[in-house]
């Protein structure tokens, strides 16, 4: 996704689309984009066709590594256990894992986090975490290096929010299990994203101060509030998540096939 504030972006992007393809097809849904996918097919005068999300069923693996997780989140009311995790292709800054700590902390809510560090970095989570924090949220949160079965743990019934950058394929996923969504974007198209899961109501974007950083009292409040008053956006994500459940379920539209055949088709 482009952002649309980007303007030098968007129209680099669009004169890309214009020049290469006649064609686009897009890892979203109309329930999504409806207004997004309209406009980039105006815009770029190109047939813009939604394929669905392409988000994989989560399995349950036999991942003896991972079964305290499980064990942790069994203990766990419904929905009552926040989620935080920024990919694999983003390393959070020793500010943000603090002020994401110390919300985590005023919140007074359950959590798992899971912290990267690039490849190579010899950094571990007891060096960035602020002093006593894992001491302190005791057996309220779980802290994991390095990486966690995301799509398993947020298709667990504990999970009542996901901390997300809010990357695409995470976006995708979340809302596929019913997760709604506390955005921190960083980079790339994750602002509009964090818009967009605003918007259809299935997300919160935390606030930053003037300086850009990520706001302690604001992270609280809102995880506390996504735990104790987010059924409304449960409800709403859970409807989308049934869509694309759905769309999964179900082979490619016809449309975008019978479009697909019709390009590959030698001109006379």
């Amino acid at each position: 996704m482009v952002p649309f504030e980007d303007s030098k972006a968007t129209a680099q992007y669009f004169e890309s689309i214009k020049r290469s393809c006649g064609i686009v097809l897009i890892k979203s849904m109309s329930e999504l984009e409806g207004k997004y996918i309209y406009y980039m097919s105006q815009i770029s005068d190109k047939k813009v066709l939604p394929i669905g999300p392409l988000t994989q069923e989560s399995k349950k693996e036999d991942n003896h590594e991972h079964t305290h997780i499980f064990q942790w989140l069994d203990m766990k009311n419904e929905s009552s256990v926040i989620y935080i995790s920024f990919g694999s292709a983003y390393f959070l800054s020793d500010n943000e894992i603090e002020d994401i700590a110390c919300g985590l902390e005023l919140s007074n809510e359950s959590f798992i986090w899971v912290i990267r560090f690039p490849e190579g970095t010899k950094t571990s989570v007891a060096q960035v975490l602020p002093f006593g924090f894992l001491e302190r949220i005791g057996e309220r949160g779980m802290v994991i290096e390095k990486w966690a079965p995301q799509a398993q743990i947020l298709s667990h019934a504990s999970i009542g929010g996901f901390v997300s950058h809010c990357g695409w394929g995470s976006l995708m996923e979340s809302i596929r299990y019913g997760i709604p969504i506390i955005a921190m974007p960083m980079q790339y198209d994750q602002p509009y994203n964090a818009r967009l899961v605003e918007a259809i109501g299935v997300g919160v974007d935390v606030g930053r101060d003037a300086d850009g950083r990520l706001k302690r009292e604001e992270i609280a409040n809102v995880v506390r509030n996504m735990v104790v008053g987010g059924g409304h956006m449960r409800e709403k994500v859970k409807e989308l998540g049934e869509i694309i459940r759905k769309q999964g379920d179900e082979d490619l539209d016809m449309v975008v096939i019978n479009s697909l055949v019709k390009l590959c088709e030698p001109k006379n």
